[in-house]
């Protein structure tokens, strides 16, 4: 199981392509500052690898829940084992202490998997024993040699080796609020993270595992039409706003003029964090019944802005994600007070189409997206055109 944090690196080097499947929307800003004030604890301590690997094995050590291949070259793994044994300094690593008291690497993950892979054997790039590299950049003391296969004395260099590592915790105010600030200013990997590959670091239990398997889902990749899920994890975004959505109007949120989306979205992540296998279920039933009648009703072109090129109309290639937010929100409070089975859907299409052309619903589109009156504007129309009901907020 590898870290985001390696991808970000490669894809840094041109190694990857990025896949982007959503339509960006210039009011959505990736990040926040707002008057929170933070008891954040930081301290540095030398862990000796063994320690380090003892960690991960018995899960005290926790790395993010999406799983990477492992970018380090066999050269590149053999050099930091090179320089371990040789006595070298190596860079430090970031951890963040959780509220279960567990540590979450923030950066350092390839440092990591290296010894641990090294000391079990098995290198994790091609599954083969992991024997350093034959090159001549490695000591001819241990070239090409298994960890097995090192002297006593070697071996207990690596197990005892140290590594500085940079600890915070969050003392106030008692969320992980701060946690995803130190995820998105602490970035070694030369690339600014995405807000979602944040939360896939900060709030990494049974609801993000969830939000990750239901990006496989057939129907949802149909909606998308790409089988390859997005490098910068916009996908999953997507699922997280069509919950989040949902319920906007039993959240806090409502109160104000505006929301910023990303505190939103990280506010609802975390509280969903410890969600229970019912809603799970629950959750799952619903995101694929609605996708499923959309996508049946509408067709590919389903959560997609159009415009007229001379006397036809073209639609875009990446889903629009407050067209998506709307269309579901509607959808479902159209389910949950007609039901599925009584909707009208004669026209539907025709109605959708309608409803992209509304000149209110538009400007709601595209201009002050996170202000709450638009929000209520799109979720209304989305109501009226498609379902002939009014949204009671």
């Amino acid at each position: 199981m590898k870290n985001f944090t390696a991808d970000m690196e490669v894809i840094a080097m041109g190694l990857l392509k990025e896949v982007n499947l959503m339509e960006e929307i210039k009011d959505e800003v990736d990040s926040y500052s707002d008057d929170s004030l933070y008891n954040i604890t930081s301290f540095g301590t030398d862990l000796s690898f063994r320690e380090i690997v003892t960690m991960y094995k018995e899960g005290d050590l926790e790395k993010p829940e999406l799983q990477r291949k492992y970018v380090w070259t066999k050269n590149e793994a053999s050099r930091f084992v090179d320089s371990i044994l040789l006595g070298l300094p190596v860079p430090s690593i970031f951890l963040a202490k959780n509220k279960e008291g567990k540590r979450l690497i923030v950066d350092g993950y390839q440092r990591i998997m290296t010894i641990y892979d090294y000391m079990e054997g098995i290198f994790s790039g091609d599954n083969k024993v992991f024997k350093l590299s034959n090159s001549e950049n490695i000591n001819q003391r241990w070239r090409g040699k298994a960890y097995s296969e090192l002297t006593d004395e070697q071996r207990r260099i690596i197990r005892t080796s140290p590594i500085h590592a940079i600890i915070f915790e969050q003392k106030q105010p008692q969320d992980d609020t701060g946690m995803y600030q130190i995820f998105e200013r602490i970035n070694t990997s030369g690339r600014v993270l995405k807000p979602q590959e944040i939360r896939n670091c900060v709030y990494h239990g049974k609801f993000n595992k969830f939000l990750i398997e239901l990006n496989k889902l057939p129907i949802w990749r149909k909606v998308l039409k790409s089988d390859v899920e997005d490098s910068r994890m916009a996908d999953i975004e997507l699922i997280l706003r069509f919950f989040a959505f949902s319920e906007i109007r039993t959240r806090k949120e409502l109160e104000q003029n505006q929301i910023n989306l990303v505190k939103f979205l990280n506010s609802y992540m975390s509280d969903k964090s410890d969600i229970d296998d019912s809603d799970c279920e629950r959750f799952a039933y619903q995101f694929e019944e609605v996708l499923t009648f959309l996508y049946q009703e509408i067709g590919d072109n389903v959560f997609r802005s159009a415009k007229k090129k001379e006397s036809e109309l073209v639609f875009a290639k990446k889903v629009n994600p407050v067209f998506f937010d709307a269309i579901c929100t509607a959808t479902i409070y159209a389910f949950d007070t007609i039901g599925k089975e009584k909707l009208e859907t004669s026209n539907f299409k025709e109605k959708y189409l309608t409803l992209l052309s509304d000149s209110s619903f538009l400007q709601a589109t595209k201009q002050r997206t996170t202000n709450i009156d638009n929000i209520k504007l799109r979720i209304n129309k989305a109501c009226e055109y498609l379902y002939g009901v009014e949204y009671e907020w």
